[in-house]
């Protein structure tokens, strides 16, 4: 990559609009709001039932993170690059189960962190987004 540039990953879920997964800017690689959405359209976390629909924030937060790691590792980068995240819930009751999943993968010597509740996200069975900044100087 340049130190400018942006990419549409083959094998990921499509952007459901006219950006990238992520975008370059120098040092930084600026991770579009990424959800639990796999490359068929249908979302990890999420069961249909005969009697409604199941959405389990563990599932979902796990995939999404996942999902940018995958982003990430497409620009020679990896979770540890990463310097900033902000994270959209539906609901703050989720906060708890979001936060445990989120330990697993970062310490405190972590990416900074923002989460703020949303009144929804692009789709009704999503629970979570996660936007993201990594620091991968090019070369």
């Amino acid at each position: 990559m340049t130190s400018s540039s942006s990419a549409v990953l083959a094998g990921r879920a499509a952007p459901l609009g006219r950006y990238p997964h992520f975008r370059r800017a120098g040092p930084f690689l600026f991770v579009s709001g990424t959800s639990s959405r796999r490359p068929d359209n249908t979302h990890a976390g999420v069961e249909i039932l005969a009697d409604g629909v199941r959405r389990d924030i563990r599932e979902q937060t796990r995939a999404v993170i996942r999902n940018i790691e995958a982003i990430l590792q497409s620009a020679g980068a990896t979770l540890s690059d990463l310097v900033e995240v902000s994270t959209f819930l539906v609901d703050m009751d989720d906060f708890a189960g979001y936060n445990e999943v989120y330990n697993e993968f970062f310490g405190y010597d972590g990416p900074a962190r923002t989460t703020v509740a949303v009144h929804q996200l692009p789709h009704p069975h999503l629970l979570i987004e996660i936007k993201a900044v990594a620091y991968l100087p090019p070369g």
